[in-house]
């Protein structure tokens, strides 16, 4: 799938992008949000980067956690989904220290050593090359500082992978339909057949330049967080 087609699904499903999330992590990504948003070390008066930021979750988490003497920089290449980011700082963050950046994550718009921490959520298994975005995360970044990924896998375990296959094909994809988004969502099953294993990723991660990389898997294998530290 091209950079661009990405991006068109992306813009179309925006309307209910964040109810479909809801409903794809059985209600659990806020959680998990958090939890990557911890692995990150962001700490009160970082800049900090969320990459694929689509409506802001976790841009606004990182936004709590940097306070208003720090920074965030919420980055999409969807301007449909920036747009509904915008319209939630005002109506729901309006303090929040969040700039909002249309750019593309194999080509972002900043200076080296940029970043004190950073984060993605759900935007890695669908970038069209994964080294050069995590070659272009670990440019920005500061040394010492860490990236934590959030994104769904596809299991090891048998059962697992025919539960997952089960849940998307008979609720993720009839609630989509529901929506109008039933195409848009159809590409999530291909999506994980393609996307790197943790291991894979620890590799990947270590390749571009990252000395420490960690993944921890979450729900016996079907999500997972990739940390990675610049030194």
């Amino acid at each position: 799938m091209t950079n661009n087609e990405v991006k068109t699904i992306f813009d179309r499903i925006a309307p209910v992008y964040d109810r479909l999330n809801d409903w794809l992590s059985l209600g659990q990504h806020r959680i998990w949000k958090e939890m990557t948003v911890k692995w990150s070390g962001a700490k009160p008066g970082d800049t900090s980067l969320d990459l694929c930021c689509g409506s802001g979750d976790l841009s606004f988490v990182l936004a709590r956690r940097v306070g208003l003497t720090g920074q965030v920089f919420g980055v999409d290449f969807s301007p449909q989904l920036l747009e509904v980011a915008k319209s939630r700082t005002q109506s729901q963050y309006p303090r929040s220290p969040i700039t909002w950046i249309e750019a593309d994550i194999l080509n972002l718009p900043f200076d080296d050593d940029r970043f004190d921490a950073a984060t993605m959520g759900y935007g890695l298994r669908n970038v069209t090359s994964i080294p050069q975005s995590l070659k272009e995360l670990h440019r920005v970044l500061k040394k010492g500082a860490r990236a934590a990924i959030l994104d769904f896998h596809r299991p090891s375990n048998p059962q697992m992978r025919v539960f997952q296959q089960w849940y998307l094909d008979n609720l993720v994809v009839p609630i989509a339909s529901h929506m109008g988004v039933k195409e848009e969502y159809a590409y999530i099953s291909p999506s994980l057949e393609r996307f790197p294993t943790g291991v894979e990723q620890v590799e990947i991660g270590r390749q571009v330049g990252f000395t420490s990389v960690t993944h921890y898997p979450l729900m016996n294998g079907m999500m997972g967080v990739l940390v990675l530290t610049k030194f």
